[in-house]
Order: structure tokens, then C-alpha cells, then sequence
């Protein structure tokens, strides 16, 4: 299937990681022409910009100048900006209860996750709305569903995305003209951010509570990114697909 992409500038931000690089590819081989955003990994996502044919851009996400000057710099590069992704984001490892989490890794995570995709979300936004046309894409969890104990910054950042903030933008965005908003909610997910976290052990804990029993792979979180940016999903705005092997709240998979 044709899915419209042929030509269009895309920019996808933490693209230097799994899922982003993954949504990288996917966007190039469509035909789109790609923006790879980075912070710190410049080398790898220098790489995959000589891969893909697309361009590096390198930002502070958690920095308000920087994020407005991202949009501008992506829109210079490309010649056109059509779609943003909003991927960006970053999941402690240590497990923490609430009743012990420190108020400053709850401030971090925020930032860099909710903070940081409403700062793109904006810059976006203050783009189109001169346009008339766009799609946007976030990056939340099912932990925004779900929660997660242990990680109660990271769900709450994720539940703000998926939540007021995607359901405000998909209103606020159509008074621009055709411009869609729209999230992809993952769940466990092999990547960077959580190698060392999936032994056989946690995958069979984690899976136990999906139909489809296995983690996902950067790929295919990455074809519903593309698919909802697509024009082919020119009628769907306001939505949250959730991309993992049915996963539900409850236990489908005892163990002996």
C-alpha cells in the first residue's frame, strides 16, 4: 500500500534511539525525507542520517529556545515540514515506590517526557498553524494505561501525553485546517533504554498478561507511527493506538 509519504519532510525527535531510528527507516522507505533529531548520541544518529539520506539536528528537548529553533532548522533542511514525531523520552531503570521517590527524579522525568513532547508539540503546532496542514504523532506508553508501579513518574509523564494533552491538541490543531494529532502507546519493547531489563525471566513476566506473547520490536512500534502519520489515516485524529500483543490489566497467563 501506498501511504502517501513520497516526498514529504518528516521530523522525528530521540531518533537516535530504538523506536526513533526504527521510525526513521520506516518514514525514508516510504520516500519521506527525514529530520533525526538528537541530544546527546550525535554519532548514531549521524549514521542513520547517511543511511536513510536524511539530515542531523541536535537539541535540548527540555530547552525552550532550542525546541523553537528545531522546527525552523528542520523546515530549512527539508524545504518542507509535513509531520513531527514527538518520541523523545527517557525511562529510569531503578524501580522506586512514591512513597521514596525523590522529588527531583519526578521533576526530571516529567521534563524530559511531558515537558519536552508539549515544547515540540508547540513549535509543531506554530508551524502548521501557517500551513493549514500536518500530523502530528506522540509517543506515550501503556503505562499511561495501566501504570506501572515502581515508575510512577514515567506513567503519570506518559498519562499526561496520551491524555489531556493529545485530547486539547486534536482540537486546538483542527482549527488550523487538516492538521491530525495523534499517539502511539507501546508496551515493553526491546531498545536501548530497556536492554538488561528483559532476561527470559521478565519477558515471561511481562508478557503474562498479553494474548500475543512476546515483546515488541522497534519496527513494528514504528509502522504505527508512520501508519497514523500517513495521509491514509487522513480521518483519524484524537486517538491513542496501543501497540502491544493486546496487553490487558489483568493476568491471562498463570503461571505453574
Amino acid at each position: 500500500m501506498d501511504l502517501g509519504l513520497d516526498g514529504q519532510g518528516v521530523l522525528v525527535t530521540g531518533a537516535s534511539g530504538g523506536i526513533g531510528s526504527a521510525t526513521a527507516r520506516a518514514f525514508a522507505v516510504e520516500g519521506a525525507r527525514v529530520a533525526v533529531h538528537y541530544h546527546r548520541n550525535r554519532a548514531a544518529a549521524e549514521r542513520l542520517a547517511a543511511d536513510i539520506g536524511g539530515v542531523t539536528l541536535g537539541a535540548d528537548l527540555r530547552d525552550e529556545a532550542q525546541v523553537d529553533a528545531l522546527v525552523p532548522a528542520a523546515v530549512g533542511a527539508l524545504g518542507r515540514l509535513d509531520v513531527a514525531v514527538a518520541n523523545a523520552g527517557v525511562w529510569p531503570r531503578e524501580q522506586v515506590d512514591v512513597a521514596d521517590l525523590p522529588l527531583e527524579r519526578w521533576r526530571a522525568t516529567v521534563e524530559a517526557n511531558l515537558t519536552a513532547t508539549f515544547l515540540t508539540c508547540r513549535a509543531y503546532l506554530r508551524h502548521t498553524r501557517a500551513g493549514g496542514a500536518g500530523s502530528l504523532v506522540l509517543v506515550s506508553s501503556t503505562a499511561a494505561v495501566f501504570g506501572e508501579a515502581g515508575h510512577a513518574d514515567y506513567a503519570a509523564s506518559k498519562a499526561g501525553i496520551s491524555g489531556g494533552l493529545l485530547l486539547s491538541l486534536k482540537n486546538e490543531a483542527a482549527r488550523y485546517g487538516e492538521v491530525r494529532v495523534n499517539a502511539v502507546a507501546p508496551g515493553w519493547t526491546v531498545s536501548p533504554m530497556t536492554a538488561g531489563n528483559l532476561d527470559e525471566a521478565a519477558v515471561e513476566r511481562v508478557t503474562a498478561t498479553m494474548p500475543l506473547r512476546k515483546v515488541a520490536t522497534p519496527d513494528e512500534v514504528a509502522a504505527a507511527v508512520v501508519w497514523l502519520a500517513s495521509p491514509v489515516a487522513s480521518h483519524v485524529t484524537g486517538q491513542v493506538m496501543v501497540v502491544a500483543g493486546g496487553m490487558e490489566g489483568r493476568l491471562l497467563h498463570p503461571g505453574p
